[in-house]
C-alpha cells in the first residue's frame, strides 16, 4: 500500500515535498506516538486544495500536523498522509498601517515580534503560546485576558474536498478555546486588525511575557496545557493540584510537579496508551473529587483516543428540572437556568426540562441524574421526590420526607419540638377559627405553611392589623401558622454535602425579609454580609451544631438551608429550613460556598456527582 501511495503522490505532484517514516517525535513537541509513513509539506494554497481532491478522490485519509505543538500522536502508523503547512505563502507575514496579513504557519512569538516592529500591538500576551497561527485561531488560543480571535478580520482556508473557505469575523463564532471555524477547513491565512502601539513597550511586553512563562512552565517534551480551564475559579491545574495529582504516572508519561496541567513525556519514548492511560485517570480522580469533568485540550491524531477518554471517564448525563406550578415559579426558573449553565462548565452533558406537573417524563429515566431546582409546590413538598423514588431514578437532594418536613411550617415546628431544637413560640389559626393564639402577644409572624421564598408571609404588629392581614393570607391556605416575632439579628447557613457553610446575616432595609426584600429592592437593598461580623465564636459554634442537629433530625441531604433569628440576648432561634434553597446570582446558599472558596459551578457538580456516585461505582486504574 506505501510503495503504490507513494507512486500516486510523485506521479500527481512531482514537486511535492514529500518525506517517509517521519517519527512524531520530530513534528511534535510532545513527542508522543509511532510514525507518519508519508508527511507533505506543500508550499501555498493552490497545491495544497489539489492535494486535498486528490486525497478525496482516492479516499485516502489526512491528518493535518500544523505546529505540532498540541498534537499526540498514534502509536500506530498512520493510514494516510500528514500534512503539514510550513512553506512559501503559508509563512509570509505583510503589515500594513493597522493590518497584518499572514500565513497559517507563521508562529505567534514571531507574529507578536513582527508586529511589535511596526508599532503593532495587542499580541504580548499570546507570545508565549507555543505553535502556529492556524491552530491558534482554531481553538481560540489566549492567555492574560487576551485571546487571538479578539483580532480577527477576515480567515482564509481550505475545505476537505479541496474547496476554498473564506469568512468574515462575523460569521465566526469565538468562545472559550474553541471556534466555529468547521472541523474540514485548514485554515491557510487570516487579516488581523491590531492596535497601535509603541515599539519599545511591545517588546518589553513581550520579554516580559517570556520570562513569566519560562518560570511557571515545566522544561520537557510537553503540548502546553493538556485540560481546558472550566471556570476561571477553577483552571485545571488548581483542580488537578487539589486532587494530590502531582507526580502521577503512566508509563514514560507524567504529570509535572511544577504545574498540575502539564503532562510530561519524561522517558522521550512515551506511547499514546500511557498518555490516554494518565488523562483518563486524572480525569477520573479530579470528577471524584471535586464533581468537574476535564476535557483534554489537545488534539490526537486517532480520534479514537477521546473517544476512549469520554468513554472510559465518562460525565453522567443530568437532567434539571424546574419550574413547577408554584406561586414562585420564575425564582425556580431563574435558579434552573444557572444550574444547567453550571453543570454545563463542569462538563456535563445538560437536558434542562421545565415540568409544569408532579409526574415523571423521558429526559427523568435517560440520564444518569436528576437536579430538581423547584421552588413551593409539587417540586420542592416532596411529591415529585416520591415519585423519583419509587420509580428509582437518582437524584440531587433531600428525600420525599425530607422535603416535606421542611416544606410544611407546621410539621417542622412539631418535628423541632419533639428534637428540643430552639424555635419560637407558634400557634395554627384556621378559616373556622381565626383568633390569635392567646400565648402569643404582638408582635406576630404570620405564615402561610407551604409556600416559600418570603411568600405567603407578614408581620403583624397590632390587633387592628390582624384581620387584615389574614385575608390577604388565607388566600394562599386554609391553615396558616402564627410564629412569636423575635426581634434581633437575622442569619442562615447553608449545608452543603454535609459541611456547614459561612453563617450569613440577613439585613433587609426594613427590618423584615419579605419579598420585596429579596427580590424586588422597592424598598431599597437587602445586605448579605458573609460570613456574618461580630459572632462570638462559642455562639458560632452553636449555631453549626445545631445546624448539623437541624439535617440529622430533618434527614437533609445534597444542599438545603436553615434559616435564624437571634435575639437580643444573642439566643438563635430557627426558623425553618429549606430543603431547595435558590440558587440565582443573589441566592444564598451560592454566596455563602463562594465565601468557603467553592465556585457555583464546583458547588453544582460536586451535589451532581457525590449523589451519582450513591448508587454508581467509578473504577479506578492504580
Amino acid at each position: 500500500m506505501n510503495a503504490d501511495l507513494r507512486q500516486m503522490l510523485k506521479q500527481e505532484f512531482p514537486d511535492l515535498p514529500l518525506r517517509e517514516n517521519v517519527p512524531f517525535k520530530e513534528v511534535t513537541s510532545w513527542g508522543i506516538g509511532g510514525t507518519l509513513p508519508f508527511l507533505a509539506e506543500p508550499s501555498g494554497d493552490v497545491e495544497l486544495s489539489a492535494l486535498y481532491k486528490f486525497l478525496k478522490k482516492n479516499r485516502i485519509p489526512s491528518l493535518l500536523i500544523g505546529g505540532g505543538t498540541n498534537l499526540a500522536g498514534c502509536d500506530h502508523a498512520f493510514d494516510g498522509v500528514a500534512i503539514r503547512l510550513g512553506k512559501g505563502a503559508f509563512s509570509a507575514i505583510r503589515v500594513g498601517t493597522c493590518h497584518v496579513t499572514c500565513g497559517a504557519a507563521v508562529r505567534l512569538l514571531e507574529l507578536a515580534k513582527t508586529a511589535a516592529q511596526a508599532g503593532l500591538g495587542g499580541l504580548a500576551p499570546l507570545a508565549g503560546i507555543p505553535g502556529s497561527l492556524g491552530g491558534a485561531l482554531r481553538m481560540n488560543a489566549g492567555a492574560g485576558g487576551a485571546a487571538i480571535g479578539d483580532f480577527v478580520v477576515q480567515l482564509c482556508g481550505c475545505r476537505a474536498d479541496g474547496s476554498i473557505w473564506c469568512a468574515d469575523r462575523e460569521e465566526v463564532e469565538f468562545g472559550y478555546r474553541t471556534s466555529s471555524i468547521p472541523e474540514d477547513v485548514t485554515l491557510t491565512s487570516a487579516i488581523l486588525r491590531l492596535p497601535k502601539s509603541e515599539q519599545a513597550a511591545e517588546e518589553e511586553a513581550i520579554r516580559n511575557e517570556l520570562a513569566s512563562r519560562k518560570l511557571r512552565e515545566p522544561a520537557g517534551r510537553t503540548a502546553g496545557c493538556t485540560f481546558k480551564n472550566t471556570t476561571a475559579e477553577d483552571p485545571a491545574g488548581k483542580l488537578i493540584d487539589m486532587c494530590g495529582l502531582k507526580g502521577l504516572r503512566s508509563g514514560g508519561c507524567v504529570v509535572s510537579e511544577k504545574h498540575a496541567n502539564y503532562i510530561i513525556n519524561e522517558s522521550g519514548d512515551a506511547t499514546e496508551e500511557s498518555l490516554v492511560d494518565l488523562i483518563i485517570e486524572v480525569r477520573r480522580k479530579v470528577a471524584e473529587k471535586t464533581g468537574f469533568f476535564l476535557e483534554p485540550e489537545v488534539v490526537f491524531a486517532d480520534p479514537e483516543a477521546l473517544e476512549r477518554i469520554h468513554r472510559e471517564a465518562p460525565a453522567p448525563k443530568v437532567t434539571v428540572l424546574m419550574g413547577g406550578d408554584a406561586s414562585e415559579r420564575e425564582v425556580s426558573l431563574r435558579s434552573g437556568k444557572a444550574v444547567t449553565e453550571g453543570l454545563r462548565q463542569a462538563g456535563y452533558p445538560v437536558t434542562a426540562v421545565d415540568l409544569q406537573q408532579c409526574r415523571i417524563v423521558p429526559e427523568m429515566r435517560e440520564c444518569d441524574v436528576v437536579f430538581p431546582i423547584f421552588h413551593g409546590g409539587f417540586g420542592e413538598g416532596g411529591d415529585i421526590q416520591k415519585l423519583m423514588e419509587d420509580a428509582h431514578i437518582t437524584f440531587v437532594g433531600s428525600g420525599s420526607e425530607s422535603c416535606r418536613w421542611m416544606m410544611d411550617k407546621i410539621v417542622s415546628k412539631r418535628r423541632m419540638d419533639a428534637a428540643g431544637l430552639p424555635n419560637a413560640p407558634w400557634g395554627i389559626i384556621t378559616t373556622a377559627y381565626r383568633e390569635k393564639p392567646g400565648h402569643i402577644d404582638f408582635p406576630v409572624v404570620v405564615k402561610a405553611p407551604c409556600e416559600g421564598s418570603t411568600i405567603g408571609i407578614e408581620k403583624v404588629e397590632s390587633a387592628d392589623q390582624w384581620d387584615a392581614a389574614l385575608d390577604r393570607l388565607f388566600k394562599y391556605d386554609s391553615v396558616l401558622l402564627v410564629e412569636k416575632c423575635i426581634s434581633g439579628r437575622e442569619l442562615t447557613i447553608p449545608v452543603v454535602d454535609g459541611k456547614v457553610m459561612p453563617i450569613i446575616e440577613i439585613r433587609s432595609p426594613n427590618a423584615f425579609y419579605d419579598f420585596d426584600a429579596k427580590y424586588v429592592y422597592n424598598n431599597g437593598h437587602t445586605e448579605y454580609l458573609c460570613p456574618a461580623p461580630d459572632l462570638p465564636p462559642e455562639l458560632e459554634e452553636e449555631l453549626r451544631d445545631l445546624s448539623l442537629k437541624f439535617a440529622e433530625v430533618f434527614r437533609g441531604r445534597g444542599m438545603f438551608r436553615i434559616d435564624y433569628m437571634l435575639d437580643q440576648d444573642l439566643r438563635p432561634y430557627i426558623l425553618e429550613g429549606n430543603a431547595l434553597p435558590g440558587c440565582t446570582a443573589t441566592s444564598l446558599v451560592p454566596k455563602a460556598a463562594r465565601q468557603s472558596g467553592m465556585s457555583f459551578a464546583r458547588m453544582v457538580a460536586s451535589l451532581t456527582m457525590n449523589a451519582y456516585l450513591q448508587k454508581k461505582t467509578v473504577p479506578s486504574i492504580s
